[in-house]
C-alpha cells in the first residue's frame, strides 16, 4: 500500500478496550481525544462496566462506541434504559454484536432483532455497527455470516471486521461481502502490537470462564501470539495492502484490537506514522 493510503488508515483509527479499573487512566494518559474508543462487553461483567466507561470517556471528550450484545439485554425494556442511558451520555455510535452470553438473558438471541427495534425507537443512534467474520466463526458458517450482513445493512451504518491474520482471507471475504451487495463502509479489525506476557496477564483479568471461551473458540489467535516473532500488525496491513487500498472494497479504516495494550498500540501507530513520514 502506498505510504499515504497507509497515513490514512492510521489516521482513521478505532482502539477496543475493556472496561478493566485502569482503562479510564490508560485512555487519558495515551489516547488523543481524535481516536473513537470503542469498549468491549463482557458476559462475565455484563453491561454496566462498559456503559458506565462509556459515558465516562463520553465526558472527556471522546468519540466513544459502547459494544451492546444482543445476548446481554433482558428484554425490551432494558433495551431502552440502554438507549436513554447512552442517549443522555451524549453517545451517537453503538456496536450491537449478537454476544456470547449463554444462555443469553433475555429474548434476543441474535443481533438482528435488537437492530430492528432501534429502528422501531426512531433511530435513536447516528451510527449502528454490525460485525463480519473474515475467519471463519466457531459456532456460524460463513455464508451465514455473510448472509446476516445483508439481513442487518438497512438497520447498521457499518461493519467491523473481527480479527483475520491471513491477507488472502481478508481480501477474500472483502471481495465475497461486496458481491453480495453489502455496501457498508468496513473498519477492519487487526491486532495491536500485543506482548505474550500482558495478553496471559489480560486474558486472566477477565475471567477464566470467559478465558478459557476465548481461547477455546480462537485457538489460532493465540497461536499467532504467543509464536516468537509470529505477529506484527505492519506486517500484515503491508501484505493486505492491494485488497485494502481498493476503493471497491470501502474500508473506512482500522479497528485496533489493544488487549488493554493502550500505551503500546498507540507507540506503535505514531512510530509507523512517523516512519510514513520520512
Amino acid at each position: 500500500m502506498a505510504a499515504a493510503g497507509l497515513r490514512a488508515l492510521l489516521s482513521t483509527v478505532r482502539y477496543e478496550v475493556l472496561p478493566a479499573r485502569a482503562t479510564e487512566e490508560k485512555v487519558l494518559a495515551h489516547v488523543p481525544r481524535d481516536v473513537v474508543v470503542t469498549v468491549t462487553a463482557s458476559p462475565v461483567k455484563g453491561l454496566e462496566p462498559t456503559l458506565d466507561l462509556a459515558g465516562r470517556l463520553a465526558a472527556h471528550g471522546y468519540r466513544t462506541v459502547p459494544h451492546v450484545p444482543a445476548r446481554l439485554l433482558r428484554d425490551d425494556l432494558h433495551l431502552k434504559e440502554v438507549v436513554d442511558r447512552l442517549r443522555e451520555a451524549r453517545v451517537d455510535d453503538v456496536f450491537v454484536p449478537a454476544g456470547d452470553a449463554d444462555p443469553p438473558a433475555g429474548p434476543y438471541h441474535g443481533s438482528l432483532p435488537v437492530l430492528r427495534r432501534l429502528s422501531e425507537l426512531g433511530g435513536p443512534f447516528a451510527r449502528v455497527g454490525v460485525t463480519g467474520y473474515p475467519e471463519s466463526h466457531p459456532l456460524i458458517h460463513d455464508d451465514v455470516t455473510v448472509q446476516a450482513m445483508w439481513d442487518k445493512r438497512e438497520h447498521a451504518t457499518y461493519i467491523v471486521s473481527n480479527l483475520c491474520f491471513d491477507p488472502r482471507v481478508l481480501g477474500d471475504w472483502l471481495l465475497r461481502v461486496r458481491r453480495r451487495g453489502v455496501t457498508l463502509p468496513v473498519h477492519v479489525g487487526v491486532a495491536g502490537p500485543v506482548q505474550r506476557a500482558k495478553l496471559l496477564a489480560m486474558a486472566t483479568k477477565i475471567g477464566v470462564g470467559e478465558s478459557a471461551r476465548f481461547l477455546t473458540r480462537h485457538p489460532s489467535w493465540f497461536l499467532r501470539f504467543a509464536a516468537p516473532g509470529g505477529y506484527a500488525p505492519e506486517k500484515l496491513l503491508s501484505r493486505a495492502r492491494d485488497a485494502l487500498a481498493d476503493p471497491g472494497s470501502r474500508v473506512a479504516g482500522l479497528h485496533l484490537f489493544t488487549f488493554n495494550q493502550i500505551a503500546e498500540t498507540e507507540r506503535w501507530r505514531r512510530a509507523l506514522l512517523d516512519r510514513l513520514e520520512d
